[in-house]
């Protein structure tokens, strides 16, 4: 295999055709370039140059060896270049996993934020459920995800908080409690409620649950779906009540109304937090400079 740099000392030979200007512009002696150039031409069984006392000249092996030389120190280039950008995070490719309502509001700002600051960073996007998320982003086939907080300690998921948001309850709009400004939570003991599954997002679903537990009550669970659009759809449908977050109620859905819910809870408990989250153990360039956008986009 043919040393690099003796590909470059026969490029800048072959350019000049001159071994004193070309040792010159390669800052060295030019003994030890004609040696080189001599090493070249052995290990490639041919002569590249004819050399006389007035010229140098290329061979027809040197000038087909000329041309694969700079295609090959061009691609290295190029390559060593785009390396310092991936270990910069300045390209590369990141893939972030989100909930579906986390799409609301904040998460499109922050996208467009970073593909203006980081026009070479190929952006994928993948929707699932906080399980979903946490399972992808601790398998490596995700690298930062949107998610409610996950409802037990995982090991090596760093998260941080990126919004806090009101319960609301959602409603048919014939519902007798549609008709009030604000619903108290205890009112809705008798009324069917549709929730997501636990094993997606036990964080939301167990919060459900203890607020309910406050209010004094154990809800009726009529019906689940995995996604917040999917359960508005079945409140609209007539199926029952549902707690949800303030980002599902900013988008109006025909046949169902939300309302504040009113409960004697603390803050922490009528309120859902949507985190960012990653796994702590994997270092990425990219992936810290999304996290610093997001953090900037906070302040």
């Amino acid at each position: 295999m043919i040393d690099l740099r003796l590909l470059q000392q026969f490029v800048a030979v072959a350019e000049e055709l001159h071994f004193r200007r070309a040792a010159e512009r390669l800052h060295m002696a030019q003994p030890p370039l004609s040696q080189a150039i001599r090493k070249l031409e052995t290990e490639l069984g041919s002569a590249l140059f004819v050399r006389t006392r007035r010229q140098v000249t290329l061979t027809p092996a040197g000038a087909a060896l000329l041309e694969v030389a700079r295609r090959t120190l061009a691609t290295l280039s190029d390559g060593i270049d785009q390396t310092r950008r991936v270990a910069a995070g300045l390209a590369g490719q990141i893939t972030i996993t989100f909930l579906d309502m986390s799409f609301a509001e904040r998460l499109p700002a922050i996208l467009r934020r970073f593909r203006t600051a980081f026009p070479h960073v190929e952006l994928r996007l993948q929707e699932g459920t906080t399980s979903e998320q946490v399972e992808a982003l601790l398998g490596g086939s995700a690298d930062v995800g949107f998610m409610r907080r996950p409802g037990i300690v995982v090991p090596n998921l760093e998260v941080e908080l990126v919004m806090r948001e009101p319960i609301r309850v959602a409603l048919p709009r014939t519902h007798p409690l549609a008709r009030r400004a604000s619903v108290p939570l205890a009112a809705l003991a008798s009324t069917p409620l549709v929730m997501t599954p636990r094993e997606k997002g036990p964080g939301f679903h167990d919060q459900v649950l203890g607020l309910c537990r406050l209010a004094g009550f154990s809800p009726i669970v009529v019906q689940q779906a995995r996604q917040m659009q999917t359960v508005v759809g079945l409140v609209a449908a007539g199926f029952g009540a549902a707690l949800v977050p303030d980002s599902v109620a900013a988008a109006k859905r025909r046949g169902v109304v939300f309302r504040p819910v009113r409960v004697d809870a603390p803050d922490d408990a009528v309120h859902l937090d949507l985190i960012m989250a990653w796994d702590g153990r994997r270092p990425s360039a990219v992936r810290d400079r999304f996290l610093d956008t997001v953090r900037r986009m906070k302040s």
